[in-house]
């Protein structure tokens, strides 16, 4: 999440914030839209590939919530509580890192669909996709945990009460932070992309071994590689840091800007592709989508239909009323 020091005048600031809340509020909506069918069907959550994407939704939606919250309190109020600055670094950092766990735990499930159709139902189990769920909380939250730990452990209790400008280096700040940092996202990343790799290698020999489902194979080969491109979109944040660098060295007057365009392409617009690659993509989605999208036109229409029918009744009436009158 960026934040710095605020050099911009009332009219950029609002601007700015204004921006960062319309395409927040707007793709939330969206995902919510996806979140809210997904509730409606009992089919979706009785199937685990749709409870790791809603699961991935929700972590955007939340993710994205806090990220716009911290840029437009970073001009409203410059300075907060260190203890409440450290709760909402803890949340946003927790749901950077659940993203890449759960395009890996996606990218296994496509895997088990496809090379291992008969022990799929056994596997991918909806209580064991819960577990899966809980197991990426838990990994991506101890690290988080661990940065406030090494600020306890090495810096006085006083620095609590103090108020700083609220981002990630305001917490990560120490030697110790970094080389974990560092050490975290390599393994993390590693990781992920070594699950990637293989999972989309074995589906991609299954393709060719196959002969009577092998568009199955084939598609779910394009969407392990979507999840990697989803992933590399995830990793533009880890190159937020070089990319202001050289941005600003090159235009040290663009100061505000420069930082606001790699927040906005980093932190906010990320949080819609995952709709649109996924949601959008699957046909069973896409269905359901279409058919509440026409209800409610529907009982738009019939609404319509009512009221003026109520509308014209009254007339009706009111004339008969003065008529006897």
């Amino acid at each position: 999440m960026n934040s710095t020091t605020r050099l911009d005048d009332f009219n950029n600031a609002f601007i700015k914030n204004f921006i960062s809340c319309f395409l927040g509020v707007l793709i939330n909506t969206i995902n919510g839209f996806f979140v809210y069918i997904f509730f409606r069907n009992a089919t979706f959550q009785r199937d685990p590939r749709y409870i790791l994407y809603v699961h991935l939704v929700l972590n955007d939606i939340l993710m994205l919530t806090i990220a716009v919250f911290l840029q437009i309190l970073s001009y409203l109020v410059p300075f907060i509580n260190l203890s409440f600055c450290c709760f909402l670094v803890l949340l946003a950092v927790t749901t950077d890192r659940n993203s890449p766990f759960n395009l890996a735990g996606m990218a296994v499930e496509r895997y088990i669909a496809v090379c291992r159709p008969l022990h799929h139902a056994q596997i991918c189990t909806v209580r064991r996709t819960y577990v899966l769920i809980g197991l990426i909380w838990c990994v991506s939250l101890v690290p988080s945990l661990s940065d406030i730990v090494l600020l306890l452990v090495t810096q006085p209790l006083a620095i609590f009460s103090s108020r700083v400008r609220c981002h990630v280096a305001a917490v990560n700040y120490t030697p110790y932070h970094q080389g974990q940092s560092v050490a975290v996202q390599v393994i993390n990343l590693s990781f992920v992309f070594l699950t990637l790799i293989v999972t989309y290698l074995k589906v991609m020999f299954a393709a060719r071994r196959a002969t009577t489902d092998q568009a199955s194979a084939m598609k779910a080969r394009n969407t392990i590689l979507l999840h990697a491109l989803q992933l590399l979109i995830c990793m533009l944040a880890y190159f937020t840091p070089l990319t202001n660098m050289v941005l600003l060295y090159a235009f040290p007057q663009q100061r505000t800007t420069i930082l606001f365009t790699n927040f906005l392409f980093t932190s906010i617009l990320p949080r819609l592709l995952s709709p649109l690659i996924y949601g959008v993509r699957d046909q069973k989605m896409l269905n359901c989508i279409k058919v509440s999208l026409s209800c409610r036109q529907t009982t738009a229409r019939s609404e319509s239909v009512f009221n003026l029918f109520s509308f014209s009744l009254q007339r009706l009436l009111d004339h008969y009323i003065n008529f006897e009158a």
